[in-house]
């Protein structure tokens, strides 16, 4: 199953929910927002078929988020149940950490295998004004939790926005490598539509490499797939494992393999769609597993998504970015 530029479908992210307890000034930056009714989101024997379903197409890693995927009550059921799928090579969760202390015995003994944990500051005061309310103890709590039952490895990712914390990439590298976490900085991207985004804002790549190597004798690794999203690096001695995610000054869509489900059911093929198929109504439809697979194909098969090389041809003339609707970020789904 390929697309129009002949990328195939290797990854899923699922959302299981919408709902978070943080509202990060870049993600969830308003009060309030218009749930996804319970009734609607899919429920797990949903997800889990889907799940076997992508893999006949060639998924082989799945990425479960939110929203806050620890939101979502037995959450380590439907992980018992992906593991068990033939196929499925990778399992993650990602997650703000904010209950993964409580949680993450219970995650591994369900099989997960690693997790992914958001992580912008190690300023308690900075935490709270990014999160708007966020307890910087609680993650830390978590990561370290994560790290004691045994998943491996415990990734924190930090999206950097210039006068908000670039200043914080040197001491979050410090604790990474410190800790035996791994790291990835992401550049800030306008996923959705409420976050206010402009190109000013974006800490580039090759700043962020700058400053690193101010501190740290770093070597540049790569990636090891196409696919990857991160630029990896290492110390000269080998140690740590750090990564950058160019999304706007580097864009990888040309070798983008992801396929996304929202919380509701909906199949998104960027994580800057502006709207999904709706796969949710094809299953409480009666509709056949060969029926859904070849729904999924004709999405996947007409997908001509890249809209991160589009922004970057864009800001490189000195043109506007045209107006697009987009799905927001607690719909969509990191």
């Amino acid at each position: 199953m390929r697309d129009q530029y002949q990328r195939p479908a290797k990854d899923l992210r699922i959302s299981v929910t919408d709902r978070c307890n943080f509202r990060c000034l870049y993600c969830m930056p308003l009060p309030e927002y218009a749930w996804v009714e319970r009734t609607e989101l899919l429920t797990f024997e949903e997800i889990v078929r889907l799940t076997r379903l992508f893999v006949r197409l060639g998924v082989e890693k799945v990425k479960l988020t939110g929203g806050e995927p620890l939101l979502r009550r037995n959450l380590e059921g439907l992980i018992a149940e992906l593991v068990t799928i033939p196929g499925v090579r990778d399992l993650c969760v990602t997650t703000n950490g904010a209950l993964l202390a409580e949680k993450a015995e219970r995650l591994r003994a369900a099989g997960l295998p690693r997790v992914n944990v958001s992580l912008d500051t190690l300023d308690p005061e900075k935490f709270r004004r990014i999160t708007q309310g966020g307890d910087l103890a609680r993650v830390l709590e978590g990561l370290f939790a994560a790290q004691r039952v045994g998943l491996y490895p415990v990734k924190i990712n930090a999206v950097i926005e210039r006068g908000v914390n670039e200043e914080d990439i040197i001491p979050l590298a410090r604790f990474a490598l410190e800790h035996g976490f791994a790291l990835r900085f992401i550049e800030y991207m306008d996923v959705g539509t409420v976050n206010q985004w402009r190109w000013e804002k974006v800490v580039p790549k090759a700043e962020i490499a700058r400053i690193l190597s101010r501190a740290f004798p770093l070597r540049e690794v790569g990636r090891e797939r196409e696919s990857d999203t991160a630029v990896r690096y290492q110390l000269a001695d080998g140690r740590g494992d750090i990564g950058i995610i160019a999304s706007v000054t580097e864009p990888f869509c040309a070798g983008c393999t992801r396929v996304r489900l929202t919380s509701d059911g909906k199949l998104v093929t960027c994580l800057f769609s502006a709207d999904g198929y709706d796969v949710k109504a094809l299953l409480r439809g009666g509709a056949s597993d060969e029926e859904i697979l070849a729904a999924i194909r004709r999405v996947w098969e007409a997908r001509r998504d890249r809209y991160s090389e589009e922004r970057w041809e864009a800001l490189r003339a000195g043109q506007p970015l045209p107006p697009r609707p987009r799905l927001e970020m607690i719909r969509l789904g990191g």
